[in-house]
């Protein structure tokens, strides 16, 4: 496109008005919603959020819902929330549906089962879903035309669904979700009853800011003009769609990511995966090293601030270091969320928080690190020291087992054996006396 990056300013500039007058533009959406027949709902945690959902399918008597996929129903638990209260959630998006069968966690943003071969997706089937035929092979064709089966009669018996939603336009109410399979078309259109969660930082002011990201998400997800199904709603219509609409808005930990006047640039992502596709480590670890529901550079930002900071031994502080900082993230961005520098923003807050939970075994290992490198002979000392460390080397030219505090890394992963000459006496040997330097 010839005005892309033109594109891209433009939906950074409007993203970062959302967040300077966040309060404004949801009690507008609010007003909007309301004045056209839809109920809106506050949740200020996953708890909350869980607890009005529950209490809004149960007050319908239904015992099933219809899914579509939602990363933010992922991320507050709605699914096992519902299965407590009695309650199957059924995910009709392809991907969510292999990934629930399979009692899995996505591993993608937009493909989230993309860590499962056909193969594997057949087996699930066939063990998994009740209907799918006995012949059913791995081609496909076929396991597409099973799950369609299987969802179809869900489709058609469902009263109620519950939806994510991509953007909500502030200044008339309207909510959007864009797809690719039709199955959010079937939810949005033919249950009685339609709940929408979605995080507040999805707003954009007008129609016109709706169009520049309209052009940017699919462009930026699947490389598609447009997503195969844009489906957009405002409030109720009588006689036409779902006949009661409550939308959830979420907060979950969102306004303290915007009281950080640097960190709140990752409340600009619109969930494209971009970064992820682009990202040198989450190409090598894939998504369930992140242990988050966002994964890739945008969960390594987005996660910390969202869930705060438990402690010292806080799984989601390590995540911010999960990144070589080469900035491929940035470059395809489609909003220009400036990763990197969050990345060691939030790596620095980290290092401030650590400072006041008092001394840490890593910081005494940094600062004996920091002690010896700052000296060239002790460094050399340091070098001829761990020569030694040869004698640990098993068959495969590996060192597996070390005693306390080393056996914290070899639990999990081998060491390699030191060479046998340190890179400077190879310098001192190999150019002594030619004048180099």
């Amino acid at each position: 496109m010839p005005d892309w990056e033109e594109l891209r300013d433009a939906g950074s500039a409007i993203k970062g008005q959302v967040m300077a007058n966040l309060p404004e533009l949801l009690v507008q959406l609010e007003e909007q919603v309301t004045a056209r027949g839809g109920v809106v709902h506050w949740a200020n945690d996953a708890a909350e959020a869980n607890r009005i959902v529950t209490e809004l399918v149960q007050a319908t008597g239904e015992r099933e819902v219809v899914k579509v996929k939602s990363m933010v129903t992922q991320e507050i638990g709605l699914n096992e929330a519902l299965a407590e209260a009695g309650i199957d959630a059924i995910e009709t998006d392809l991907a969510e549906l292999i990934v629930q069968l399979a009692d899995d966690m996505p591993s993608h943003i937009l493909v989230p089962a993309i860590h499962r071969n056909r193969s594997e997706i057949r087996e699930i089937f066939l063990q998994r879903m009740d209907d799918a035929p006995p012949d059913l092979t791995d081609v496909p064709r076929e396991l597409a035309m099973a799950a369609r089966s299987h969802l179809r009669r869900k489709f058609l018996s469902a009263k109620v669904a519950i939806s994510g939603a991509n953007f909500a336009v502030a200044d008339t109410g309207t909510l959007a979700v864009v797809e690719s399979e039709g199955n959010g078309r079937m939810c949005l259109t033919l249950p009685e009853t339609l709940i929408t969660v979605m995080g507040i930082e999805k707003l954009v002011p007008t129609w016109t800011d709706l169009e520049v990201f309209l052009q940017l998400l699919p462009r930026s997800s699947t490389g598609e003009r447009m997503n195969p199904y844009t489906s957009m709603w405002t409030g109720v219509t009588p006689g036409d769609g779902p006949q009661q609409f409550h939308l959830v808005l979420l907060d979950n930990g969102r306004t303290r990511a915007l009281a950080d006047e640097v960190g709140r640039a990752a409340l600009h992502c619109i969930r494209c995966s971009a970064c992820l596709n682009v990202c040198p480590v989450y190409e090598r670890v894939g998504g369930h090293a992140y242990g988050s529901v966002y994964p890739g550079p945008i969960g390594a930002i987005l996660t910390p601030q969202l869930t705060g900071r438990s402690g010292a031994h806080d799984p989601n502080s390590s995540l911010p270091y999960a990144s070589t900082l080469c900035g491929a993230c940035f470059d395809a961005c489609p909003v220009k969320i400036d990763i990197p520098t969050l990345l060691v923003h939030l790596r620095g807050r980290e290092v401030d928080a650590q400072r006041e939970d008092g001394p840490t075994a890593w910081g005494a290992a940094m600062g004996a690190a920091s002690f010896v490198m700052a000296s060239s002979t002790r460094f050399s000392v340091a070098e001829r020291a761990l020569t030694l460390g040869r004698v640990l080397a098993n068959r495969r030219g590996t060192i597996s087992t070390l005693p306390f505090p080393g056996s914290l890394w070899t639990n999990a992963r081998d060491l390699p054996v030191p060479p046998k000459e340190s890179f400077r006496r190879w310098w001192t040997r190999t150019h002594e006396g030619d004048g180099s330097s």
